[in-house]
């Protein structure tokens, strides 16, 4: 038995890499340092936190939110959104390059990130970097500086100040980033396939879902199979949408392409039919696909062609949404879903036959390898950052906007009645979440990614 155990943690259900099972976990200076048996003798001097028979996880790790802080501030920011993070049981986040001014494309610009974050952070966080027409010469030492990877689109981001990759700039950033080894994340859709659609405009869901069809996450894929196999590039696809490009991720994989994939809560959960004509707040790119499409998406995820799920939380202000015309064509696309993706896929997979175990592998254990933070987070485990998530697996609460911590209250999930109430979230060894409620003030570090 470990000396000076700090806490111990004990539950009927904690989801450890070898299952789920009763066990009590020893945490000594905000590390794991043993998972003893239920019954085990808790050290004199530490302090008991009996869970119960809620289910003791470890805390989600998301490697897709858009803080869009400094810049855009008032979109979210680097308080509300950890906040919102660790009320969901979210500890860790990597911060996506765009949508802030400036964006995440120069060491310089990360300082600047850097600097905006610091002292306001209620989870562990870190970086992405950018790939933009013009800054190969930036990747290598924005690598060195501890960015995860670099997202790049291959159509317009949305902002002007992240331009997308053309094809021979988009080989030549994979080239470079091949060379260090590094990860290239993608927004593949077409730009052509996108670009001779029908243009979406007006209240309709199923004009704007027109406007992004399958085809052009399919072709936009297939093309970045092909550059990552010739390369030897290490590429990640960004929110999988279409389960028509499953196969063909299949076979690269089973080509031992270097390709990993996520989808998202909103394509898990979410369905274009129960869409309402004029509800901004469903949209998103790539969209909402409808139920049969998401029945394959599932497939995939559970057959492990799909590595990992993520939020892609993406929020705006209330007026870009445009509620008052309900036009999708003029609306901002993206959900906001930090708080609630563990409850959203817990319901889904839950109605579906999974188990805790398969939602912490998909939201937990997969993104921190695709992070490259399998020795800190992740799991419980010894040795690892004591992170949990304390969930409720069978209590319901129905979503009520006014209740979020994001900035803007805005969210796709209004009024949807979820199953798995997260009733605390614990980072490094201390509570900094109760019941949804701050417990502490900001407290969280700054992560690099491991030396792979």
């Amino acid at each position: 038995m470990p000396e000076a155990v700090d806490t111990v943690l004990r539950s009927t259900r904690v989801v450890t890499p070898g299952g789920t099972r009763p066990a009590a976990v020893a945490v000594t200076g905000g590390t794991i340092t043993a998972v003893w048996a239920y019954e085990a003798e808790i050290p004199p001097g530490a302090t008991l936190v009996d869970l119960g028979d809620d289910a003791l996880l470890p805390g989600l790790v998301d490697t897709h939110v858009h803080i869009n802080d400094p810049g855009r501030t008032e979109w979210e920011g680097f308080e509300t959104a950890t906040r919102a993070a660790a009320a969901g049981g979210v500890t860790t986040l990597i911060d996506m390059p765009l949508n802030s001014i400036p964006p995440t494309t120069t060491t310089a610009h990360l300082d600047i990130k850097r600097d905006t974050a610091l002292g306001k952070v209620h989870t562990d966080i870190g970086f992405w970097g950018g790939a933009v027409p013009g800054n190969v010469k930036d990747l290598q030492p924005l690598h060195d500086a501890g960015v995860f990877g670099f997202k790049c689109f291959l159509l317009h981001s949305g902002v002007d100040e992240f331009p997308a990759l053309g094809p021979a700039e988009l080989a030549e950033a994979m080239t470079e980033i091949a060379r260090f080894d590094g990860l290239l994340i993608v927004h593949a859709e077409d730009p052509h396939l996108i670009d001779s659609a029908p243009q979406p405009e007006g209240r309709k869901y199923a004009d704007f879902l027109a406007s992004r069809p399958r085809d052009a996450e399919n072709t936009a894929i297939d093309g970045l199979i092909a550059l990552a196999k010739r390369l030897d590039c290490r590429v990640h696809v960004l929110h999988l949408s279409s389960a028509e490009a499953l196969p063909l991720i299949a076979a690269a994989k089973r080509e031992g392409v270097r390709l990993t994939v996520e989808s998202c809560p909103h394509y898990l959960t979410l369905t274009a039919e129960e869409v309402p004509d004029g509800a901004t707040e469903f949209k998103c790119c790539p969209p909402i696909r409808e139920a049969v499409n998401q029945d394959a998406l599932w497939d995939g995820l559970i057959d492990g062609t799909i590595d990992c799920v993520v939020s892609d939380h993406s929020p705006s202000t209330a007026d870009l949404k445009h509620f008052d015309t309900g036009d999708f064509g003029q609306a901002w696309g993206g959900i906001s879903s930090l708080q609630l993706g563990l409850p959203a896929i817990w319901t889904e997979a839950r109605r579906r036959g999974r188990t805790l175990d398969d939602v912490v592998r998909w939201m937990a254990a997969a993104p921190a390898a695709l992070a490259g933070l399998t020795g800190r987070k992740g799991a419980i485990a010894p040795g690892h950052d004591a992170d949990f998530a304390v969930l409720a697996p069978d209590e319901t609460f129905t979503v009520d906007p006014a209740a979020l911590h994001h900035r803007n209250q805005v969210t796709a999930y209004a009024g949807r009645t979820l199953t798995g109430v997260v009733r605390g979230t614990w980072l490094r060894g201390q509570r900094i979440a109760d019941h949804g409620r701050p417990t502490t003030g900001p407290s969280g570090t700054f992560i690099e990614r491991e030396t792979r």
